[in-house]
């Protein structure tokens, strides 16, 4: 069993919602990091290991859209295990880019526990891939 804590990387302008998933994820065991914008969050990716992001849609000088084509396209194994966190769900060039991409959306506002579920699930789905069960 891993007793290393599992690394969440919270992407958001909005400080309080990055304070308050901090706060959440942390008291359930999670390593958490946080961005408030693209370069950030790009730079505590190359720092090290994540184990998953959640993502806002609009950020401050590229949208989460695009920082996610650019996560994936050069960490691969983060396929997957990014979720966005977006009020923009249904707008006319967000819906259909996600439906692409295939991608989990939590609308805001959402619950805590719905995306402590996705996490704990996505990781441990990744986790029976590595051991090949």
């Amino acid at each position: 069993m891993n007793t290393t804590p599992r690394t969440v990387l919270v992407v958001d302008d909005d400080a309080t919602l990055r304070g308050a998933l901090d706060s959440v994820l942390a008291s359930q065991g999670y390593r958490v990091l946080s961005a408030g914008e693209p370069d950030a969050a790009y730079g505590l990716l190359a720092r090290g290991p994540v184990d998953a992001v959640l993502l806002d849609v609009r950020l401050p000088t590229m949208s989460g859209l695009a920082l996610y084509l650019a996560i994936v396209s050069r960490w691969p194994t983060l396929t997957g295990r990014i979720a966005f966190m977006t009020a923009d769900a249904h707008a006319p060039d967000v819906e259909p880019w996600l439906d692409r991409h295939h991608c989990t959306v939590f609308p805001k506002p959402f619950r805590f526990a719905q995306l402590a579920r996705w996490l704990d699930a996505t990781l441990q789905e990744r986790d029976c891939q590595v051991a090949g069960r």
